[in-house]
This record gives C-alpha cells, sequence and structure tokens, in this order.
C-alpha cells in the first residue's frame, strides 16, 4: 500500500516575516488615525463628572449617602474629552452650601457658570438633571433620662424592687442629627442580669439602639445603675368569720366552715403581720341575690400583703 504524504502546515519564516510587517502597518495606521482624530475639537459626549459637596462639617452630618457625580454634556477637544469620561487628573467641581439643613437640593442652574469655568478649556453644554438632593442635618447636642429596660433582666421567685432605680449620671448627653435626637425622650439601660435575689450595684457599658443610626454619640460610654430588691415570703392565716346584716332566717349552707387565706408578706414586715387578726367579713346586703351566695371580704388588707387569696372564696346562704 502506497504511503500517504503528510502536507507540512509550518508558515515559513519569510511569510512570518511578511505577516509581521502588516500587523505592525496595521498598528501605526491605526494609532495615526485615533491620534488624529483626537486633535479634533467638534466633539460632543455626555459624562459622570466628579463633584464632592462641601459644608462644615463641624455643624453638619449627611444621614444618607451624598450624590459623587454629576450627568453633563461637554464638547472639545477629543484629548479633554478622553480625560473627563475616564477621568484621568480630574478634580472633584466643589459645590458649596452655606446652610445644607435648610433644605434638601440644589439647583444645578445655579451651578452652571462657575461650573463652566471649573471644565476649561472643556465646553459645558448643559446639565442633564436639574437638581442635585443630599440629605444634611444640623448637629444638635440633646440630654436625656436613663430608663431601665425591664426585658433586660429578670427577677427571683417572689422578689420585688423596691424604692427607685437610680442612675450615676443622672442625665446621658447625646450628640447627632436633629432629624435623629429630636426624637430621642430617654436612653434604655440594658442589664442582663437573671433571676436577681440581691439589690443591684453594676457598671453598665452603654451601647446606641439600632434606631440611632451610625452618627450618634455618646458623651458617656458607661454608666452606674442601682436599685434594692425584697423578697416577699408565702404565708397562710386562719381567718375568723364576722357576720354583717344577716337576719335570724339567713345562715351559712356550712356553719363549720373553715375559710383560710395565702398572701406573700414583704420579708420585712414579718414581724408585723404576727399581730394582725384577720376576720372574712360576711356583708349579707352585699349577697348576690341571684345565686344566694356571698363574697368574702378580707380585713384589714396591709399594704405590704400580695396576692391575697381567700378559700373558699365565695359561700352558699341558706334560707328558713
Amino acid at each position: 500500500m502506497p504511503e500517504t504524504k503528510k502536507s507540512n502546515k509550518r508558515i515559513s519564516p519569510k511569510k512570518l516575516s511578511n505577516l509581521k510587517v502588516v500587523v505592525l502597518c496595521i498598528a501605526a495606521a491605526t494609532t495615526f488615525w485615533i491620534l488624529n482624530a483626537l486633535n479634533k475639537d467638534d466633539y460632543n459626549t455626555v459624562v459622570d463628572f466628579p463633584i464632592e459637596l462641601v459644608y462644615d462639617q463641624d455643624q453638619y452630618v449627611a444621614v444618607a449617602g451624598l450624590p459623587t457625580t454629576l450627568e453633563i454634556e461637554i464638547s472639545g477637544n477629543g484629548w479633554d474629552l478622553l480625560r473627563k469620561y475616564f477621568n484621568f487628573n480630574s478634580d472633584s467641581y466643589p459645590v458649596e452650601l452655606t446652610n445644607p439643613a435648610s433644605k434638601n437640593y440644589i439647583l444645578t442652574a445655579d451651578l452652571k457658570r462657575s461650573l463652566g469655568e471649573f471644565l476649561s478649556p472643556t465646553q459645558l453644554n448643559s446639565v442633564l438633571k436639574d437638581s442635585l438632593k443630599f440629605k444634611i442635618d444640623k448637629i444638635k447636642t440633646v440630654k436625656v433620662t436613663p430608663v431601665l429596660d425591664s426585658t433586660s433582666f429578670s427577677l427571683g421567685k417572689n422578689f420585688r424592687v423596691i424604692g427607685p432605680v437610680t442612675f450615676s449620671p443622672s442625665i446621658i448627653t447625646v450628640k447627632g442629627p436633629s432629624s435623629v435626637v429630636d426624637s430621642v425622650k430617654t436612653f434604655p439601660i440594658t442589664l442582663e442580669e437573671k433571676r436577681i435575689n440581691k439589690s443591684v450595684d453594676k457598671e453598665i457599658i452603654l451601647t446606641l439602639p439600632e434606631n440611632l443610626g451610625n452618627h450618634v454619640t455618646l458623651e458617656v460610654d458607661k454608666v452606674q445603675v442601682k436599685f434594692d430588691v425584697v423578697e416577699f415570703l408565702e404565708g397562710n392565716k386562719r381567718l375568723k368569720i364576722k357576720k354583717i346584716n344577716f337576719p335570724k332566717s339567713v345562715t351559712l349552707q356550712n356553719e363549720d366552715v373553715v375559710i383560710m387565706i395565702s398572701y406573700l408578706v414583704d420579708e420585712r414586715k414579718s414581724a408585723e403581720l404576727k399581730d394582725l387578726e384577720f376576720e372574712a367579713i360576711l356583708d349579707y346586703y352585699k349577697r348576690n341575690k341571684t345565686d344566694s351566695t356571698i363574697s368574702v371580704q378580707v380585713k384589714p388588707m396591709p399594704e405590704y400583703l400580695e396576692q391575697v387569696v381567700a378559700q373558699p372564696a365565695i359561700l352558699k346562704l341558706k334560707y328558713e
């Protein structure tokens, strides 16, 4: 079988040399055309030109992102337009705001003259937006009262907070945008304590609530919180029954009933409780006529008792 002759696909050195010459010629011609085109003065283009809003940052603060470019149509030399388009060595155009909190926009028509001078020798044809919008507030300082966040702690069983909760310092100074700090009336203090069973005297590191944003600062970064707690003790007593306004023909359905009360008592008053004699007052005039029952009224009822429950609380009447 005859051998198949392989074709030679390699480019000869002469052809390769000629190809390089062609490529160099095309590149040179393209470069010459671009350079010649950029030297012309009759080009128009639209660019996002960099701007900078300038204001007194000691007195005002931006509460939203500020515009950083302004869309404009310009004309002029190709080289100049190329630099403007790609922002090569282009300084930002400064837009000076004397009282930025008084309104949230500036008309671009008021900027055309100075912007045109700033762009020279490039000519400003038009500004494509009629206004620049921003949100800048005056910086304000307010004094607010710290308040203990009741959801940030819990008390041990039958413990109660007594007396006032005090803070040192008693006033917190908040500084920030007026639109934010004007709405701040109190400052929440987070305790982060569980099942408290003794008086509290704790230093708290202050953290800004999320609703105040990132532009608010505090004059102090911590506060001392103090308050006392007391335990209420569980107890029960048997009541002496005292009938009032009962006619002779009316009795209790169960005259041998025993009425007990359960309660919680302030531990500081437990000694006083021993000297009290409680009564179950049954006032016939306050009976429920529809079902012939009468409710138990416990007396006396000192303020240092809580959760007072009589058992039974309602008694049945019997008529002869």
